[in-house]
């Protein structure tokens, strides 16, 4: 049974998903923020819904969303909040976009839930009660070896310029099959065992906390690049099923 905090998550992510699909295809006014960005009313209508959802259940708690801000980040239970985790994707058609929301307790994320309407899924996931994609509990894989691996990278800009980037390669060159699917999609496919490794090199807390708790309720696990937990400045990702992440972190290092 979801508790309420599950329960005010799924709530606001439907909400915002009604939002969403009456301004997906259409014609929007598109602005630029100062981090070169889009933004659109989509955008901020959605995580206006959200935050007032979760702040008249939960009044006491901080909240860190990407367009309405921040707000008492010093509470111990802060809501973190991406009301359209994908905007480039929106804007050009491509239904590879999702709402995100998680709950951060104390320093630790708690739960999360992964919300891409267009693309017809719905995610959840609270610490100590397993992950959930429409409703099925999902596991990620069992892949042990390299070899028979799938790997899936998001956006590595920065990993490109940097020395690892023929670590990458070679690392590349010994799994199985090497895709691209990028956004919440990787993640979704990682957690119930389509997949087995998510590499991104650039990204921010608020698009990949709910995601996090996802994979690891799954059975996974998922750190930065540097095999650290996450933190609110964490802005890289390995994700993996488990056995493959100290595989792949020496490939990598």
């Amino acid at each position: 049974m979801a508790s309420p905090e599950l329960q005010a998550a799924l709530d606001a992510a439907r909400a915002a998903a009604d939002i969403i699909r009456g301004y997906y295809q259409h014609n929007l006014q598109i602005r630029t923020k100062a981090d070169h960005t889009p933004v659109t009313e989509a955008d901020v209508r959605a995580e206006e819904a959200i935050r007032a959802i979760l702040t008249a259940r939960f009044p006491g708690y901080g909240f860190y969303g990407e367009e309405t801000g921040q707000h008492d980040l010093g509470a111990e239970s802060i809501w973190l909040v991406d009301p359209i985790d994908g905007t480039k994707s929106f804007v050009r058609e491509c239904p590879f976009f999702s709402t995100q929301i998680a709950l951060l307790r104390g320093g630790r994320l708690v739960l999360g839930v992964s919300s891409a309407p267009a693309y017809g899924e719905l995610a959840w996931a609270e610490h100590g009660d397993g992950a959930y994609l429409n409703e099925r509990r999902i596991r990620v894989s069992t892949t042990a070896e390299l070899g028979a691996s799938i790997v899936s990278t998001g956006n590595l800009k920065t990993l490109a310029r940097s020395a690892q980037w023929g670590k990458l390669g070679g690392l590349i060159g010994q799994v199985n099959r090497i895709r691209g699917y990028g956004d919440f999609v990787h993640y979704h496919l990682l957690a119930r065992g389509a997949l087995d490794v998510v590499i991104e090199s650039d990204v921010s807390i608020l698009d990949i906390a709910a995601l996090a708790v996802i994979v690891r309720e799954a059975g996974g696990t998922f750190t930065d690049l540097a095999g650290a937990e996450l933190t609110l400045a964490s802005t890289s990702v390995l994700a993996t099923n488990g056995p493959l992440h100290a595989p792949v972190l020496a490939a990598l290092s």
